[in-house]
């Protein structure tokens, strides 16, 4: 890895769920300990797995591994931190304002912004004071802050001031009131990230166009920030052993393609390309081998894969689905998981037997809506909610509104808290619950919907009024009937999509808890992507096989009543025959 020539101090590896950021962040420390230098891992991953990657024990202060004798490593809790900063801002109004009152503070705090927050106040407690880490050589961080809150740390002090005389209830700066008295630590955590002699951004993706797509952004983001040091690891680079293995030729091509066609943004980066694992990177002695030259495997006696209950495909969920005649679908999961493709293939499922279904879609190739508009296919109806004119629109309304009589610094904040993840989720939940009041008559199938936090917000007409409508009048019919729709199981069916690996189901079981914390509970679990019902020869592949089992077992045993499990297809998954070979890949699963 050519950054690891010459290292800087502090390493940051950011990238979405499930691209590997976690095992590559182990695999640089490790192999940083070994020269010698004294290297402290850190994570602040609510879901971390730095435990069961490096087979020890962990806590929230510096922990030695045993294994590799220069290297500590530690798990920050942002959740902690952010239960007691919101209790630091809630607790002195207990008993002064009224229950409900004190509920939707409590609420307003637990979002995803607050969360944020106190990770990066974590983060600033190691990277801002130079003297919390100067043992250390190397500081290497799993997951670093978004290019948002950064921006929202580097606005100018005009915070007290604004927050003090606020009252529209604004979705971000609300969780940043009480960090104002660390100003000068966050100043220096700015400084050092953007510092290129002292600081590296590591994006971690996949050889995969939505990931890539990600990674990008990502970058333009902090670049744009002064965060210019970044260098680029593709992870999960497969290359065919077997020639006659039709899966893995196929494999190799969709790799090579996505590679080609990388944006521009990241593909002028320096980059550092990982072999996919035949397995998962866990212990010292897989992590040491990362970012060498692949070994070729020698073909395994591996069985077949066999769960003794195999989980269904997802024609036998659409047959259920369709059991009630109408409501609402919502395929629900973090970015990469593929909830766009599972939406899409049951929206033309149902279709096909003859229901009106509408598909509302944020896919922003609109490859879906392109190619069922030419084939014309009856009864169904394709929109897209654009994320962007949503905002857009929204972000006019409350300046138009809550930002009328605010000063120049002020309008500086609220421009700048609208440029939030929070802003775009409460935009585009406008646009969903229009289209959620079309399931009384037909299927109405959606890849976009709001998170459990938001639903929760919702549940508060104090709440609603500063989260959703800021100084509307009038609540749309759309939005009031909304809760009890996405709370009524006989109208709303909700499916929780997978990757059949560790942090994609983990935060998939995270977002179940947010969900029932709505009183919404999920319908089934989608596992996409598996490579358990295909039949392969590829060694590699064979052994990505073996993996797979525990996870979709996770699932099938601990989280859902409900499971279907998509076969990895040859061809990307778009269009009419994309979407029909999706559903029809029951077959499969029954060899």
């Amino acid at each position: 890895m050519k950054f690891l020539e010459t290292p800087t101090r502090n390493l940051f590896f950011t990238g979405k769920g499930g691209v590997g950021k976690t095992s590559m962040a182990c695999a640089i420390a490790v192999q940083l300990a070994d020269r010698g230098l004294r290297v402290l891992l850190v994570s602040t991953d609510p879901a971390s797995n730095l435990d069961e990657v490096l087979r020890t024990p962990l806590a929230s202060h510096p922990t030695p591994i045993e294994s590799v004798p220069n290297l500590l490593a530690m798990n920050l809790d942002p959740e902690a931190a952010a239960k007691e900063y919101r209790e630091r801002m809630v607790g002195p109004y207990r008993g002064v304002l009224p229950d409900a009152a004190v509920a939707s503070m409590e609420e307003q705090f637990s979002g995803s912004c607050t969360l944020e927050i106190a990770a990066f106040d974590e983060f600033a407690k190691l990277l801002g004071d130079k003297e919390a880490t100067s043992q250390f050589d190397h500081v290497v961080f799993d997951t670093a802050p978004t290019g948002h809150t950064l921006r929202l740390l580097t606005l100018p002090s005009a915070w007290s001031g604004y927050i003090e005389n606020n009252t529209t209830g604004t979705s971000c700066l609300g969780p940043l009131a009480g960090l104002q008295a660390q100003t000068l630590i966050y100043k220096q955590t700015v400084d050092a990230l953007a510092d290129g002699d002292c600081t590296t951004l590591v994006l971690v993706t996949r050889p995969e166009p939505s990931a890539f797509r990600e990674a990008a952004r990502t970058s333009s983001e902090l670049q744009e920030l002064g965060v210019h040091n970044q260098h680029l690891i593709v992870n999960g680079v497969f290359k065919n052993q077997t020639p006659t293995d039709e899966i893995a030729t196929a494999m190799q091509r969709r790799g090579d393609e996505a590679v080609a066609s990388m944006p521009e943004t990241i593909a002028g980066l320096d980059r550092t390309s990982v072999p996919l694992a035949s397995g998962g990177l866990m212990g010292v002695d897989s992590l040491r081998r990362v970012g060498q030259a692949e070994l070729k495997i020698q073909s395994p006696t591996l069985p077949t894969p066999h769960l003794p209950d195999y989980p269904n495909g997802l024609g036998s969920l659409v047959d259920e689905l369709s059991a009630v005649g109408h409501g609402v679908i919502l395929a629900m999961g973090k970015g990469g998981v593929g909830k766009t493709t599972v939406a899409a293939s049951v929206a033309v499922a149902l279709a096909e037997r003859g229901f009106d279904v509408h598909l509302s879609t944020t896919d922003p190739a609109a490859h879906v809506s392109a190619t069922i508009a030419a084939d014309e296919l009856p009864g169904l109806s394709v929109g897209r909610i654009d994320p962007a004119k949503e905002t857009a629109d929204y972000t006019a309304e409350v300046m138009q509104t809550a930002g009328r009589d605010l000063d120049a610094p002020g309008k500086a904040l609220l421009e700048e808290d609208l440029r939030s993840p929070c802003t775009e989720e409460i935009a585009v939940f406008r646009a969903f619950a229009k289209a959620v009041s079309k399931g009384e008559n037909g299927f109405v199938v959606l890849d976009t919907a709001p998170t459990g936090h938001t639903i929760l917000l919702l549940d508060s007409a104090l709440a609603y009024h500063r989260e959703v409508t800021r100084q509307a009048s009038q609540m749309p019919e759309s939005v009031e009937q909304l809760l009890p729709r996405l709370r009524d199981p006989d109208f709303t069916r909700v499916l929780v999509v997978t990757l059949p690996e560790a942090t994609p189901v983990h935060e998939a079981a995270r977002l179940q808890q947010d969900l029932r914390r709505a009183e919404i509970e999920p319908f089934a679990w989608v596992i996409n992507q598996s490579l358990v019902p295909l039949a392969v020869t590829d060694p590699t592949l064979r052994q990505r096989q073996q993996h797979e089992l525990p996870f979709i077992e996770e699932v099938k045993s601990t989280h859902a009543s409900r499971v279907a499990l998509v076969p990895w297809q040859s061809e990307p998954p778009t269009g009419l025959a994309g979407l029909r070979r999706i559903v029809a890949a029951e077959s499969s699963l029954t060899q």
